[in-house]
């Protein structure tokens, strides 16, 4: 049975970031939902650079569903749309309590997962310019990517393949990492791991 991962989505999301998650993903053989938090029912969003994103369905249909991993892109003002969306903190919320995969990278770890209390007791990272208001356990402000438990974090769109790679890993194993990573040509620094 292949994994599952929601993907979150609304204004002002960072494209590099999101394309780069959902497509990694998807190589991956991890069933992907895009998922828009727009008001007014719009799959489509613009994101922060103004591409034009359509999602999978509106985020009010993912309100009853469980995925293997929550991996929430950033940008602005895309995080803080995201931050505020009722049906995401629920869903963020109950993953978390589950102890299943979450992930946030640029933004989204300080204006979304940060928010809700969920890095608490999380050592994170973050885009560089949030870093010091980050609430975590402690913030790693040298990594590009940071798993600790069952919460990833990454820095932003330059790091967003290392991100999307240990995603893969995290859901699917070290093999598949490789399996997806070999044909891209790409070689990755390592994660550091709490």
């Amino acid at each position: 049975m292949n994994k599952s991962a929601l993907i979150p989505i609304a204004e002002g999301s960072e494209e590099i970031e999101l394309v780069t998650i959902i497509d990694v993903l998807r190589r991956a053989a991890v069933e992907v939902t895009v998922a828009s938090a727009s008001s007014g029912d719009q799959l489509q969003i613009c994101a922060s650079r103004g591409t034009n994103i359509v999602a999978d369905v509106m985020l009010d249909a993912c309100a009853k569903k469980h995925y293997d991993l929550i991996a929430v892109p950033g940008g602005l003002p895309g995080s803080e749309h995201l931050a505020e969306n009722p049906v995401l903190d629920a869903l963020l919320r109950d993953q978390a309590a589950q102890n299943k995969l979450f992930a946030g990278i640029c933004a989204a770890p300080a204006l979304v997962l940060a928010s809700k209390g969920l890095l608490l007791d999380k050592t994170a990272t973050c885009h560089p310019s949030f870093q010091k208001s980050l609430e975590a356990k402690e913030v790693d402000g040298a990594a590009r990517v940071v798993v600790d438990g069952n919460c990833i974090t990454s820095q932003g769109p330059g790091t967003a393949l290392d991100f999307a790679l240990e995603l893969v890993e995290q859901l699917c194993g070290v093999v598949k990492r490789e399996e997806v990573s070999s044909p891209m040509v790409l070689t990755t620094t390592p994660t550091a791991y709490y």
